[in-house]
C-alpha cells in the first residue's frame, strides 16, 4: 500500500501503511489531531489505513495538518499519490484492458477459419 491524499477545504483524507491493521495507532493519531486548533472531527479506519480529518479551513490549513502528520512520522507526502493521479492510473489501466479486448476480438475474427486461428488465443 502506498500513501494517498485527497483534500477539499475543510476535509482531508490520507491513507498510510502506518495505520493499516493498527487500531491503537489510529487512536493515538486521532488524539494528536484533535488537540490541534481548528480540527473538528477525526476518524481512522485500520482496515484500510485511512484517516479523515474535518477542520475549519479558516483556522488551520491542509498543509499544516500534513506537516503535523509528517513530523510525527505518520505520513510521507513526497510519496503520496493524489486523487487525480489515482483516477488517471485507473483510467489508463481500464483503457488498456478495453483496447486489448477489442484488439483481441478483431484479431480473432480476422484469423477465424485460417490455419493461424490458434494464434489468436495468444493475442
Amino acid at each position: 500500500m502506498s500513501y494517498y491524499i485527497h483534500s477539499i477545504p475543510g476535509r482531508l483524507r490520507v491513507k498510510t501503511p502506518w495505520l493499516k491493521g493498527m487500531p491503537e495507532r489510529g487512536s493515538d493519531l486521532e488524539c494528536l489531531l484533535k488537540s490541534c486548533k481548528g480540527v473538528t472531527k477525526t476518524s481512522t479506519n485500520p482496515l484500510t489505513g485511512s484517516l479523515v480529518v474535518h477542520y475549519d479551513h479558516k483556522t488551520v490549513g491542509e498543509q499544516s495538518l500534513i506537516k503535523i502528520l509528517e513530523n510525527s512520522g505518520y505520513f510521507q507526502a513526497d510519496q503520496a499519490m493524489t486523487h487525480d493521479q489515482y483516477i488517471h492510473g485507473a483510467a489508463s489501466k481500464a483503457g488498456k484492458l478495453v483496447w486489448n479486448a477489442v484488439f483481441g476480438s478483431f484479431v480473432g475474427l480476422a484469423l477465424e477459419g485460417t490455419p493461424l486461428a490458434p494464434l489468436s488465443i495468444l493475442v
